[in-house]
């Protein structure tokens, strides 16, 4: 059965349909991936098998993904068209114009005591850096057609890949439960007296989050096309209505050493918040051509990431930066951090005063904005566990996707009054791992591929471009052709070790942290860039 000719730019055509064989094609390998799941393991008239096709029909029959993790082919990659380029943009800033980064961005006065200033510089060159890596990483997918763990196999081989895979797993399941947890928080704090649990909030939130992600691609892109506008909105509103009770003028606390600790340690958080999306960038267009640009797609990602990272973290800085002058504003940060941005609408003490169901209202958007940021890792967290092997693969990607927000669900109900020590204590590890991974790909692709590869001419029919010249990814499932990835393992090792005495963390400072000021600095981050040393 041929595929139809869809497009990007969400039409109706723009259904991504399961993987099936091409009649046309006459390629034994094309015809050996253009397979479900279900069909190509060795039970496929097992019972189970039976009712995972049952199930992809369904999905079919209501225009909906039901592939996993199988190869994007050539000829069901989807048309190239003038709105596919604008995709990009709106998709990334869906997802940083939340809540959660407004939260991170408190960090900076309130947790480290830098005054708007350094924060401000600090976050903002994080977010370029970990931007660059991860528009880097989105050019990934039309290249290979592979999802991003699919993909590092062809570094790290079949066995080491399943470790970043539950690193990955880890990251995308605990920043879902960060954002459930603030938009928990938001909607107990906009409720009459906190009638509203956190509970209750977060659940309906995890929900609505399942209902985006659990049916393909193609609907959260969807969604994501038109979210980020609501939230573009009401951020801006909250920064009219607060910014004049920002802190412009109070300087970092400490000594200069404590300081410049300070500010390593909050570059390295934003840093990683924003390099996290990394481990999944390539998720989200294995559908486009292999003909898109590469620089088009880097420079659309990279421009929307930045630009909507330093938005919402400088709101964030602002607000705590106005703590200490403003006592409703620390009575609300006392409560939680989402209370906080309630408090940025509703605590105006200007002639537009807030203080209204209309702010309480604006508060709400933010919260349920949060969806824009949990559908992404939900889908690409039943990518990954098909990407722990062929086993896992016989299950549809949307059981996988309805255990990850299970799991991260009953993780924020369990973590719901922690979400600071949460955010110090996790979210900078969860860059380590795709931070030490990038650099060892990055070193392979152009110490190793772009130098010899090119004349060696190695690779598949769909000739696909640039670098990707240099892998055969036909062999994306087969163990026995992948490398065994042993240097690649050793110096992911070697980079943990590096890892570990730098981080600067509550419950542990390395002895090269504690070189640098009262408290310590996070050096971990920059010096894992060498670990291929």
């Amino acid at each position: 059965m041929p595929l139809s000719s869809p497009t990007l730019d969400g039409g109706e055509q723009g259904i991504a349909r399961p993987a099936v064989q091409d009649e046309k094609s006459d390629s034994p390998s094309d015809s050996k991936e253009s397979i479900t799941p279900a069909e190509s393991t060795p039970n496929g008239h097992s019972k189970f098998a039976t009712y995972s096709r049952n199930f992809e029909r369904i999905l079919i029959k209501y225009n909906l993904e039901a592939r996993g993790v199988q190869r994007v082919l050539p000829h069901e990659s989807q048309a190239l068209t003038w709105r596919s380029y604008f995709q990009p943009f709106f998709f990334w800033c869906s997802i940083n114009l939340a809540a959660q980064n407004v939260t991170l961005g408190m960090l900076g006065p309130y947790i480290f005591a830098l005054s708007f200033r350094d924060a401000s510089l600090c976050a903002f060159f994080g977010s370029l850096i970990g931007s660059i890596a991860v528009s880097y990483v989105a050019t990934f997918g039309p290249i290979s057609g592979n999802r991003t763990l699919v993909f590092a196999r062809y570094t790290f081989g079949w066995y080491p890949t399943k470790l970043l895979v539950i690193l990955q797993l880890i990251v995308l399941l605990g920043y879902s439960m960060i954002d459930l947890v603030i938009a928990g928080q938001i909607l107990s704090a906009v409720s009459a007296n906190g009638s509203l649990s956190i509970v209750v909030g977060i659940i309906v939130v995890a929900i609505i989050g399942w209902t985006i992600s659990t049916f393909g691609i193609w609907v959260f892109h969807a969604y994501q096309r038109y979210s980020y506008i609501p939230q573009l909105i009401v951020f801006s509103i909250l920064y009219g209505v607060s910014s004049h009770n920002y802190d412009l003028s109070t300087p970092s606390h400490g000594d200069s050493r404590t300081i410049i600790g300070s500010r390593i340690s909050f570059l390295s958080i934003t840093l990683a918040a924003a390099i996290t999306y990394g481990g999944g960038a390539a998720d989200y267009f294995v559908y486009y051509p292999v003909t898109t640009p590469p620089i088009a797609l880097f420079s659309i990602s990279l421009v929307s990431l930045l630009c909507s990272f330093t938005f919402t973290y400088c709101i964030g800085i602002g607000l705590a930066s106005g703590i200490a002058a403003i006592p409703a504003y620390e009575a609300a940060y006392e409560t939680s951090q989402g209370a906080l941005i309630v408090a940025g609408f509703t605590e105006s003490t200007t002639p537009s005063n807030f203080n209204t169901g209309f702010g309480k209202f604006l508060a709400v958007v933010v919260a349920l904005g949060l969806i824009g940021n949990l559908a992404p890792p939900t889908y690409s967290s039943g990518i990954d566990f098909q990407v722990l092997g062929k086993n896992f693969q016989k299950i549809p990607r949307v059981v996988w996707n309805s255990v990850g927000v299970i799991i991260y669900t009953a993780c924020a109900l369990a973590g719901r009054d922690h979400l600071a020590e949460i955010f110090t204590n996790f979210l900078a590890l969860m860059g380590y791992w795709v931070i030490i991974w990038l650099a060892i790909t990055v070193e392979e692709q152009f110490f190793f591929r772009s130098r010899f590869g090119f004349r060696l001419g190695i690779g598949d029919k769909d000739s696909r471009r640039g670098w990707g010249q240099t892998y055969d990814w036909t062999v994306w499932n087969t163990p026995e052709q992948l490398p065994h990835g042993i240097a690649a393992f050793v110096a992911f090792l070697v980079g943990w070790a590096g890892a570990i005495l730098c981080m600067a963390q509550v419950w542990y400072v390395g002895p090269i942290a504690k070189l640098v000021g009262e408290y310590g600095a996070d050096v971990s981050l920059p010096l894992l860039m060498n670990s291929r040393q």
